[in-house]
Formats: structure tokens, C-alpha cells, sequence
């Protein structure tokens, strides 16, 4: 019996938190990882804590220098003196950015590998990409510059992924989250948005492939597009919906894995909330939630309603708040490992 496909998930995905050093233009502050593995990340999605700064999200596809925020339909920006590197086990950021290093703030940085910064061109689609992939961690980076029109778009995974987010870089728009939970195959959420699911022609109506995704003729997939696409991997990741039952007895989503990080949307109006092992989960009336569709602050779990227990096969909501546990409300999520249920070998975790 199989019982995970990655024994170790720190080699894969991590989050982590820091305090900024930053109290002049070259400061700089080198974070490392403290997972059972080095990680060198590929995506990094970086937010301060304590106030209304953006989400600033990067990748080694893209370079230092390159940023979108998950919160806004801005295109990328470039802004060098920020994120100096990518390390082999974490990352340096530099300057006292409040964004990237204040001085004595706090911040939560979520990193994923890909393949180390190298790409490679895909020709699997109608339309050219650039991808970098990691097939074992079910995880790519894809970029292309869109034509108009029906196309399809390789991704380079070998599987289909689960989940698809896609922006345009170079002009105001829109981003698009298509996920398998989703009835609709030109269904699309927006994580800048707290709407729920829209009909638009992000996917040209055609569900992903093992090789290619397709694209239509919106906005966000037309352009000098981005998407960052991800397939469930046993004992790591798990993507899917869940309907609330409103009550402090919620239900349990089965994912597997004891979680590291767990996003929630409400299909409907309601946030995009994230909540990870580093900032406080410790299971009922702790921890804090950060909301990927806006710049606020993290809020309290406790005071806010958003009570939650990390458990050693997957997540339990313990309060009925609309946002993420009303009853008969349907509800997707992401969800990435601390540590599998059962190792390859056999040895099960424990919870929190």
C-alpha cells in the first residue's frame, strides 16, 4: 500500500517566519529554513503581519526583482533592493522595505520548489510556454505570451493539475483560480476578490489536461500571462471543497497529511484565509489568519471565529463562521503537509 509519494514535505513546500532588520536602504537579512530539508524556493509569497502591507509574490522564473500581489489586479512591478536571492535554504531580503524587512516587524514568508530556477520550453500546446516544473512535488511555474484566442498551454506536470492560477503580468487584470472542486469547467474564483465563482472564458469551457491546460479569450490568460499550477500528491497536497455544518463540531477534511498551511475560500462573498504552523496553530483558539485578497493585518484566530485544529490526517473547523464553517455553504481549500499520515515505511504522525 502506498501511503505517501513524499516522505519528507519540507523538501518541497515550507513557511516560514521572520523579524525584519531593515533600518536602512542596505540592510540585508538572510532567512534560512528550519524544515528536516534545505529548501530553495522557487515561488515565494511573502506578508507582513502586523499591518496593511500587500502580499509580494516572486519567482525564480521571473527573477528578484519581479512582484504581483495576490490582493490587487495591478500588473507585476519591478523593484530591485528588495529580495536580494534565492538561497539554498531559504532566501535574503534587503533595504527596510515594509513590505520585505521593517525593522523589528514581523513576517510570513510560504515558499514552494520548483526545478532551482531552471525552465525550460514547452511546445506540448498550441501556444509556446516557459515552464518550470517539479513532477515529483506535482508543482510548475508557467509563462507565455498569449496570442488571443482559443489555445491550449503546456504545463509540463505529466498529470492534470487541480489547480490553476493564472495572471496577467504586464496589465490590470483580473487573476483566475480554476480548482477541481469546481462543477463548472468555465467556472473561475479570483483570489484578489472575496466574490465567489464566476462564468467567464478563462478555460475555454475544457477541463485541464495531463499535459496542456486551455485557455480563452479573457484578459487574464491573453497577455504576458503567469500561472503557477498544482497537482494533489499523496501524503503532500490535497485540493478540493467541503460544505460547513455551521457548528463547533466541524466537519473533519481529510487530507492525508497533517497540514503546514491551509487556504480556505467560501463560494460566495468571504476571504481567501490562510492559517500555517508557524504563526500559531496549536490547535482550538490560537493562531492567526492572514487573508490572501487583501493587504490587512493578521487577524486573531480566537477573537475572529476562525478556530481550527491541524490534525494528524487533515483540518477541523471549530467555530461555525460564515467565512469558512456556515452550515450548508460550500467551501474550496488548499492544502499543503507538515507531515504525512503514514510514511512510505509505514510509521504513522501524531497530531498537534
Amino acid at each position: 500500500m502506498a501511503y505517501t509519494d513524499i516522505d519528507d514535505p519540507s523538501a518541497y513546500f515550507q513557511p516560514k517566519t521572520y523579524t525584519g532588520n531593515g533600518d536602512s536602504a542596505d540592510d540585508t537579512n538572510a532567512i534560512t529554513n528550519d524544515g528536516n530539508s534545505d529548501l530553495k524556493p522557487d515561488f515565494l509569497w511573502i506578508k507582513r503581519r502586523d499591518y496593511d502591507n500587500g502580499h509580494q509574490l516572486a519567482d525564480s522564473t521571473r527573477g528578484v526583482t519581479k512582484f504581483l500581489g495576490s490582493e490587487t489586479t495591478a500588473a507585476e512591478y519591478t523593484q530591485a533592493g528588495r529580495l536580494a536571492s534565492f538561497n539554498t535554504d531559504g532566501f535574503t531580503v534587503q533595504s527596510s522595505s515594509g513590505a520585505f524587512n521593517a525593522e523589528n516587524e514581523p513576517f510570513v514568508a510560504w515558499q514552494w520548489k520548483a526545478n532551482g530556477g531552471t525552465t525550460a520550453s514547452n511546445s506540448d500546446g498550441s501556444l509556446g510556454s516557459v515552464v518550470q516544473a517539479n513532477t515529483t512535488a506535482g508543482f510548475s511555474i508557467v509563462t507565455w505570451t498569449g496570442a488571443g484566442g482559443v489555445r491550449t498551454v503546456g504545463h509540463g506536470l505529466g498529470v492534470a493539475p487541480d489547480v490553476i492560477i493564472v495572471k496577467n503580468r504586464s496589465t490590470s487584470t483580473q487573476w483566475g483560480v480554476w480548482i477541481n472542486s469546481l462543477a463548472d469547467t468555465d467556472k473561475n474564483f479570483r483570489i484578489n476578490s472575496s466574490g465567489g465563482e464566476i462564468d467567464d472564458n478563462l478555460w475555454n469551457d475544457t477541463l485541464p489536461a495531463s499535459t496542456v491546460f486551455s485557455i480563452g479569450s479573457a484578459a487574464e490568460v491573453s497577455g504576458n500571462s503567469i500561472a503557477y499550477c498544482f497537482a494533489e500528491k499523496q501524503g503532500f497536497s490535497k485540493f478540493g471543497g467541503y460544505t460547513g455544518n455551521g457548528s463547533a463540531d466541524g466537519r473533519m477534511i481529510a487530507t492525508g497529511f497533517r497540514p503546514a498551511f491551509v487556504m480556505t475560500k467560501k463560494d460566495g462573498t468571504g476571504g481567501w484565509f490562510i492559517q500555517d504552523i508557524k504563526r500559531g496553530i496549536r490547535n482550538s483558539n490560537s493562531g492567526t489568519a492572514l487573508e490572501a485578497n487583501t493587504a490587512n493585518a493578521e487577524a486573531d484566530i480566537g477573537a475572529t471565529g476562525y478556530d481550527i485544529d491541524f490534525l494528524s490526517n487533515g483540518f477541523k473547523h471549530r467555530q461555525g463562521n460564515t467565512y469558512t464553517n456556515a452550515s450548508g455553504s460550500k467551501y474550496i481549500y488548499m492544502a499543503f503537509a507538515e507531515h504525512p499520515f503514514v510514511t512510505s515505511t509505514g510509521i504513522p504522525t501524531t497530531a498537534r
